[in-house]
């Protein structure tokens, strides 16, 4: 990123986000303003008196509640961020930066951007001196990736291109043949995508598909080998189980984030290879048109989001972003926060 996003460290600044936690557990998420202040049923507590505080600093308002001041995880960021669509979770979207060896200076290539949850890790792992290109068919979903960076990072950065449109239609325009390290496919169909990313992976590159079910996983996976181009793909899920600990009480938690989505991730071959044939079980390797609607969001359960909801979160994102900004430029506007 540029230089002018400042280091999540040092003493809290007007335009940093901070994670307010209260006695009972209860967080307030703000961004410091000049003459800003958060209004509670305990009181009022003054912006300025965080700014200059190290991170982890205890603080109390005018009616005496304490407060632990934080600067927010991107964890804790993308869990509570305003979306236009389901976001990808960090345990995931952890596996995804890990099993796709995202590393500084790579090319990545993400589509769909949903909420841009996943972009916000890719463009950590990619660094400065690395590129995301992200590809969102629908504009207001882009829209409220766009502001949620935005808000996250304290400006646009200059090294995400975000297209508007069809990865098949505009990838090959976007990107010259083999020049691409990773690519992230998190949508309904990444099967229908295979071909275009295919052209676009250097050799050695890699592709990654987050599907939600054991049927999507089939698919895209039989597709990857009769293509003939990857290696043999490779599948997982991960969950993640919390543990109650206090002195002897020690156990698993009540809940935990089971299964989200599968990984599925396979390797380019190059030019002319041949992988070395893999003996397995015969089984049903072929799919027919007939089987697509298997895949349609009214068959998987998908939530559909109404255009009234999306409106909101679209406005949310944004008024977070222009927040934001203002508060980075030393805007004083308002700067009151109101929580019931």
């Amino acid at each position: 990123m540029s230089g002018s996003i400042a280091a999540p460290r040092g003493p809290f600044r007007y335009g940093d986000r901070v994670q307010l936690t209260g006695p009972k557990g209860r967080l307030h998420t703000i961004t410091l303003r000049v003459e800003g202040e958060l209004h509670t049923h305990h009181g009022v507590l003054r912006h300025s008196e965080l700014v200059g505080l190290p991170d982890g600093s205890v603080v109390a308002g005018s009616g005496g509640h304490e407060y632990l001041a934080l600067r927010p995880l991107l964890r804790d960021f993308v869990m509570s961020m305003p979306r236009g669509a389901a976001i990808v979770y960090p345990k995931d979207a952890a596996q995804i930066v890990a099993q796709a060896d995202v590393f500084p200076g790579a090319v990545v290539v993400e589509a769909g951007v949903g909420s841009g949850a996943l972009a916000l890790w890719l463009l950590r792992g990619v660094g400065a001196s690395g590129r995301l290109i992200s590809f969102e068919r629908r504009e207001d979903f882009a829209e409220v990736a766009r502001a949620n960076v935005e808000t996250f990072l304290g400006e646009q950065p200059p090294n995400w291109d975000l297209v508007v449109g069809d990865l098949v239609a505009q990838l090959a325009e976007t990107v010259p043949p083999a020049s691409v390290d990773r690519v992230v496919l998190d949508m309904l169909a990444p099967w229908e995508c295979i071909d275009v990313v295919a052209d676009a992976l250097a050799p050695g590159g890699v592709v990654i598909c987050y599907v939600a079910t054991a049927t999507q996983l089939s698919r895209v996976a039989e597709y990857i080998r009769s293509t003939g181009l990857f290696t043999d793909p490779e599948a997982n899920e991960t969950m993640v189980r919390g543990w109650h600990v206090e002195g002897l009480a020690v156990r698993p938690d009540h809940r935990m984030v089971a299964h989200t989505g599968f990984l599925l991730s396979a390797r380019r071959l190059a030019p002319g290879a041949v992988a070395p044939e893999q003996k397995r079980r015969a089984s049903k390797s072929s799919y027919g048109d007939e089987d697509v609607e298997l895949w349609t969001p009214g068959a998987l359960g998908d939530r559909e989001i109404t255009d009234k909801n999306l409106r909101k979160r679209v406005r949310e994102a944004q008024r977070a972003a222009a927040a934001a900004r203002s508060a980075a430029d030393g805007d004083e506007g308002d700067g009151t926060e109101r929580i019931d």
